[in-house]
């Protein structure tokens, strides 16, 4: 056989195998920095400081993402009519705009303070996500989480 194939062929056998080494430590590292944020779950929504600072900070983030101020004022109250109602614990929530967009978001505890985060929206067949910087964050003056 001749020897520039056999060189050749261990060659790309070495960056086959660096590439899916690469690849794994990628992996592990992108699943470690997803695991760095937990999800939490606004403990005083009922109260009249916490549920208007939700109802304003939600209005406004949907509004930045083009929804009509009228739309976004009645999704964050049909959003807190929810909240209340059903315990979801901590876990992510949607809404679903008259526009065809569906938002995705949960509540994330940062030391003392509860913050809203808007990670994901899909019209139709396209859909954007980002887990790692997230599309929005609002923190919620007047608003108490908690991890369970």
């Amino acid at each position: 056989m001749d020897p520039l194939v056999v060189g050749f062929s261990t060659i790309l056998a070495g960056l086959i195998e660096r590439c899916s080494l690469s690849r794994s430590i990628l992996w592990i590292m992108v699943l470690t920095m997803a695991g760095c944020t937990t999800m939490a779950k606004v403990t005083n929504l009922l109260e009249e400081s916490c549920r208007t600072s939700f109802t304003h900070r939600l209005s406004m983030m949907l509004a930045h993402q083009g929804e009509p101020s009228a739309a976004s004022g009645a999704l964050a109250n049909k959003a807190v009519l929810t909240l209340t109602t059903y315990d979801l614990g901590p876990r992510p929530f949607a809404i679903a705009a008259p526009s065809g967009t569906d938002y995705r978001f949960f509540f994330d505890r940062k030391g003392t303070d509860c913050v809203l985060v808007l990670y994901g929206r899909q019209k139709g067949v396209v859909s954007y996500t980002n887990n790692l910087t997230y599309i929005a964050t609002e923190p919620l003056p007047g608003c108490t989480c908690a991890d369970s």
